[in-house]
């Protein structure tokens, strides 16, 4: 019997998952939504003064941690260890290469790429501390280059890297130690069968938090851009009404996504996400500055690993500036908030490849395919602002939901605007539904302790909670606090992070054979459950 058999309920409304977690949790996201709607200032305070305290005295610490997991990754995919598979020599990955990549990459970022590729290199084009050391002037064509160069980075091999190593390490004790699909199992070298206690709840617990606040958060602030592309296109009013039916629309989309599995639904929505997305690509090349996006394509790549080792190093010393806080910290913080959903997703998606396989893999497509949509969006709309028209800079400044539109405008394919702005609008709705249907799975598969088919009726729980999270929130005003909620549980998972991977090297080099813990910690109504048997490598 597997632990995942011992800790899970067999009859009543917990069927299928951990009483205790699932309890837990629930309070917990009780508890912080009365919270927050209740005491609207109080939590703002509270969590804003949080995240300004984490900021301003743990930013080196961010900077170290990020590099140090980025040199750890690397470690792992080049050591003797890299052809070491995840699940037994003799499986195979159970998804092709689009299709793994297609889920990966929605899962993660496809959301925020959609909002930031074009924000992101718009706002460092007008001032930044790194084209202030090179004395490159504001809105012009050396300043753009350093825009494009950060937010490459912001979005490339350090990201990918904390990603993908949760990713790595829970599908190596998941399906080569043969313990649960959760965050708890990677501590099993250190901590043994206390796991399954209050300290694997504990981890656990941080996990569900982070997933489910970081998803509804990025929900909540995400149908401002569906609301500003449905304005556009139709006259659609931007008001809480509408954000409030984008939601009930968009989770419900999530959630019966979630229910149709793995295999159907959110592996469907993640392939058409790319194809879609290829559309818009092909648009901005052809529509756009087709040979300036072919040459900074190069230009960008090797601008960026110029530079990759110092700005990944770089400790903003100026007491007085708040910009790394804003953007490089912020951006650190929330791939660690994010790293145990991320992680549990990629790892549920990845078993039978090869531990080299997985970093390199994941961490190069993705880093690439980010790479990529930065070059052809942000590429396009650092050109129309220095070469072109100009004039994108003040529609960030005044609205950064409307940038995205307003790009597409400036190609001045008048017949095909409203087309690629509608297809544009599509392509967010879809990135945002996939990002909350993988949520929605990883939050039951943790509490059906890795379960690989969570109960249907607590994936249909969870989705609805997703978006009434996300709605009372918005309604409340308390997205922005809960934001810096998210960021601050970043502080916490780093160290676990850490700790994850002294673990998995741990084991590497012990070569441990796990047995799962006999005493089980939920009884079934009817009887005692019986030991729980050895697990082969």
């Amino acid at each position: 019997m597997s632990s995942h058999n011992s800790m899970v309920n067999k009859q009543g409304i917990f069927r299928g998952v951990n009483q205790t977690m699932t309890i837990a949790s629930l309070a917990m996201v009780t508890a912080f939504v009365l919270f927050s709607v209740l005491q609207i200032d109080l939590a703002n305070t509270i969590y804003n003064g949080v995240k300004q305290w984490i900021t301003s005295n743990f930013g080196w610490y961010y900077i170290a941690a990020v590099a140090v997991i980025f040199v750890f990754s690397v470690w792992v995919a080049f050591s003797k260890f890299g052809s070491v598979r995840l699940g037994k020599d003799t499986d195979r990955p159970e998804f092709n290469n689009f299709t793994w990549f297609a889920m990966l990459f929605s899962a993660a970022v496809g959301t925020g790429l959609m909002f930031w590729s074009i924000a992101e290199p718009l706002t460092y084009i007008q001032g930044n501390p790194f084209a202030e050391m090179a004395h490159a002037q504001a809105n012009t064509a050396e300043a753009a280059q350093i825009g494009m160069r950060i937010t490459i980075f912001h979005w490339g091999l350090n990201a990918w890297s904390v990603y993908v190593l949760v990713g790595l390490i829970l599908a190596y004790f998941s399906y080569r130690k043969g313990l649960p699909l959760t965050i708890r199992s990677a501590l099993y070298p250190i901590l043994g069968e206390r796991i399954y206690g209050p300290i694997g709840h504990a981890v656990d617990l941080l996990a569900i938090f982070s997933t489910l606040f970081g998803t509804a958060t990025t929900l909540g602030l995400g149908v401002s851009q569906m609301n500003a592309g449905l304005n556009y296109l139709f006259g659609i009013e931007i008001n809480s009404v509408n954000q409030l039916i984008l939601i009930v629309v968009v989770g419900s989309i999530a959630t019966f996504s979630a229910v149709s599995g793995l295999q159907k639904g959110i592996k469907l929505l993640s392939q058409w996400n790319v194809r879609i997305s290829s559309i818009l690509f092909g648009f901005f090349i052809i529509a756009g500055p087709t040979a300036y996006l072919f040459g900074a394509f190069f230009t960008n790549m090797g601008d960026y690993l110029n530079n990759f080792i110092a700005m990944s190093l770089w400790v903003d010393t100026n007491p007085e500036s708040q910009w790394q806080g804003w953007w490089t910290i912020f951006y650190w913080a929330w791939w660690l908030s994010w790293g145990p959903y991320v992680g549990i997703f990629i790892a549920r998606i990845s078993k039978g490849r090869t531990i080299r396989e997985l970093m390199l893999g994941a961490v190069l497509s993705s880093t690439l395919g980010a790479f990529t949509w930065i070059t052809i969006m942000g590429g396009t709309a650092s050109y129309v602002e220095i070469y072109g028209a100009g004039g994108l800079t003040e529609v960030v400044n005044e609205n950064l939901t409307m940038v995205l539109y307003s790009t597409i405008e400036a190609l001045d394919v008048q017949w095909l605007t409203w087309p690629m702005a509608a297809l544009a609008t599509v392509m967010i709705i879809s990135w945002f539904v996939t990002s909350a249907d993988s949520a929605t799975l990883v939050i039951c598969t943790i509490l059906s302790m890795g379960g690989n088919h969570p109960p249907i009726s607590m994936r249909i729980v969870w989705g609805a909670g997703l978006g009434l999270v996300a709605g009372i929130l918005l309604v409340a005003g308390g997205l922005q606090g809960l934001q810096a909620a998210s960021i601050a549980a970043a502080l916490p998972f780093s160290i676990v992070l850490i700790v994850m991977g002294y673990c998995l090297m741990k084991d590497l080099y012990s070569g441990t054979e796990y047995q799962e813990s006999p005493k089980p910690l939920v009884k079934e109504r009817t009887q005692k459950l019986k030991p729980a048997s050895a697990v082969s490598k």
